[in-house]
Parts: C-alpha cells; sequence; structure tokens
C-alpha cells in the first residue's frame, strides 16, 4: 500500500491526526509546516490546499482536508487496526454522526462563544447554540467510557485532543464527564507519544 502523505504543523489541531496515526501504528511520510513563519501560506502548498490549513494528507495522488475526513479517511484505510465501525456495525451511524458533528457544529458554535457573539436564530443556524451543542456532547460523553460506550475509535481521538484543548483555554467547561473522558484519552500510549514527538518538532525548530 502507497504511503500517506501527511501535513503537520506542532502546537495545531493537526496534532489530532498525529495521534491517530500513532494509534494506527502505520508508516507515513511527514511533512512539517511552521505556523509561526507561515510556511502554510507558501504557493507549493496552496497549491495543494488552497486554505492553506492542517492537517491534510496525500494518498495516491488525492488530497484529503478537513480534519474529521482525514481521521475518518485513515481508519478505513487501515480496518485491520479496528478504529472505525465498518459498514453494517450498528456502531457505524453514531460514529460517523460525532465524526461530522465536530467540523458542522462544534467548531463553529466554539467559535460564536469564544467570540461572544449570538449565534443565528434557530431557523437559519445549522447548528444552534453554544449551549445545546455543548450539551449534547456531555450528554453523549456521560455513560463512558468512550463516545460509542465501550467501544474506542478515531471519534474518540478527534474529541480527545478536542476537548483537551478548548478545556486548557477555557472555552469549555471543565465537568467531570469532559475532565474524565480527556483523561482517559490522553492516558493512551499512542497520545503520549504524540505529544512527545510534537515537543520534539518544537525543540528542533529553536
Amino acid at each position: 500500500m502507497d504511503k500517506v502523505t501527511f501535513f503537520h504543523a506542532p502546537q495545531s489541531r493537526s496534532r489530532g491526526t498525529l495521534a491517530l496515526l500513532e494509534e494506527l501504528g502505520v508508516d507515513y511520510d511527514l511533512h512539517l509546516l511552521d505556523l509561526t513563519a507561515g510556511t502554510q501560506r507558501d504557493p507549493a502548498y496552496l497549491a495543494l490546499n488552497p486554505l492553506g490549513k492542517v492537517p491534510a494528507i496525500r494518498h495516491q495522488g488525492v488530497m484529503v482536508t478537513e480534519q474529521p475526513a482525514v481521521m475518518m479517511y485513515l481508519a478505513d484505510l487501515y480496518p485491520e487496526r479496528a478504529l472505525a465501525p465498518p459498514i453494517g456495525d450498528p456502531l457505524r451511524g453514531a460514529y460517523l454522526r460525532w465524526m461530522v458533528f465536530y467540523g458542522s457544529c462544534f467548531e463553529p458554535a466554539l467559535v460564536d462563544h469564544s467570540m461572544q457573539r449570538e449565534p443565528a436564530p434557530h431557523m437559519t443556524s445549522p447548528y444552534g447554540s453554544w449551549q445545546e451543542v455543548l450539551d449534547a456532547i456531555v450528554g453523549q460523553l456521560t455513560p463512558g467510557p468512550w463516545l460509542l460506550g465501550e467501544r474506542f475509535s478515531a471519534a474518540d481521538v478527534l474529541w480527545g485532543t478536542a476537548l483537551h484543548w478548548t478545556t486548557m483555554f477555557k472555552l469549555v467547561p471543565d465537568e467531570p464527564p469532559v475532565r474524565d473522558y480527556v483523561a482517559r484519552v490522553r492516558a493512551r500510549p499512542a497520545m503520549q507519544r504524540a505529544e512527545a514527538k510534537d515537543e520534539a518538532f518544537l525543540a528542533s525548530r529553536t
């Protein structure tokens, strides 16, 4: 199988994809970008990814952007790692729901919240209010231990890393279901390896 090329910037949202690759335990080609130096705006990268964002991957000549899409692609690419319920599995629908919920509801509602702006009326908003989005997430996490109950999946890599940084910056309240969930995700060896690699990437730039 052709190796995946992973476009990554330390201390960014793409750490989640780095953690997923560690969970998968597969080889990949790493292409580091430096957000502080602006290399994500280099013409060569913009030609591949016009928005200049990370994470992104390239596989068999195809670019995949947007973190949930990247993670879904990778988890399905390596089905033997069992990080995505396959088609036909009763958990597949919930898995896809929460992967897509991240980008379609959580991120835009989070921006509203962080900028202290009112959401659009329900009639026109595709995601509702920040409190509604937060309540949905907390409600899903409360039974535990993972987003899909007893089954750990790529969705936990996505949400564990996202909720870690959003609670760290006090954008998401440090409620017990969220705090305990983040702690469980971060305790996984793959997550710790990803954090250590990111620290090494940062150190190599100085």
